[in-house]
């Protein structure tokens, strides 16, 4: 497949990580990736997600006031407040029957809350005792799944440790087999090399023997 990298390096049965020189040089390659990596304003554009398919249009509305760096507007109180007809409209009594309209909606607005801490207090604890125990379920099945994904990671391990561990038992019975067969071939240069002399000096000594034969006769 193109792409692939084939990664080589045995971590389990590898040495020489901490000699010196090693971290440093590792540091020098990540630093030298880093000055050639030209980042842009959004690195993932050329990824296929659409990290705005979840935003509500207040989200948006949000979002956009972060970039903008503008302030969050404060809780409005006036919903909450009784203030009596304008100093203008004393005399008016439609400005009478506005503020007590405005008086009648927010006592009606607490009497409701008043219902509904009534409620909660009534059903609020079952209600809580039914969401502890759907949270409790909930919790036990992401334990769960979570054990189950550890010991996915740690049998991953081990089969990465165990192939590891064989490829180096393997790798080092053939490094010995190889300095075993190296050994052996200089053995073989050493013992023809002297078979050689041999030979040269006994046509050296045949020579010699010839050539006084041919002066004797």
């Amino acid at each position: 497949m193109a792409g692939e990298v084939t990664v080589d390096a045995l971590p389990y049965i590898d040495h020489g990580y901490d000699e010196t020189g090693v971290r440093e040089a590792a540091l020098a390659m990540v630093e030298e990736e880093c000055r050639r990596y030209r980042p842009t304003k959004n690195y993932l554009d050329h990824l296929p997600l659409n990290t705005s398919s979840f935003e509500t249009p207040m989200l948006s509305y949000e979002f956009e006031r972060i970039q903008s760096r503008v302030p969050m507007e404060t809780l409005s109180m006036k919903r909450y407040e009784l203030p009596p007809p304008p100093a203008g409209r004393l005399s008016e009594i439609t400005a009478w029957a506005e503020s007590v309209d405005n008086s009648m909606a927010q006592l009606e607005h607490q009497a409701v809350r008043v219902q509904n801490l009534d409620l909660m207090l009534e059903y609020g604890t079952e209600s809580w005792k039914a969401y502890l125990e759907v949270f409790t379920a909930l919790l036990a099945k992401a334990q769960i799944q979570l054990q189950a994904l550890k010991k996915e990671i740690q049998d991953v391990n081990w089969q990465r440790k165990l192939a590891q561990t064989q490829a180096g038992d393997k790798l080092r019975s053939l490094e010995a087999h190889w300095v075993m067969l190296v050994s052996k071939n200089y053995e073989i240069e050493e013992e023809c090399a002297a078979l050689e002399k041999q030979i040269e000096e006994i046509k050296a000594k045949m020579k010699k023997r010839n050539e006084s034969a041919d002066n004797g006769d």
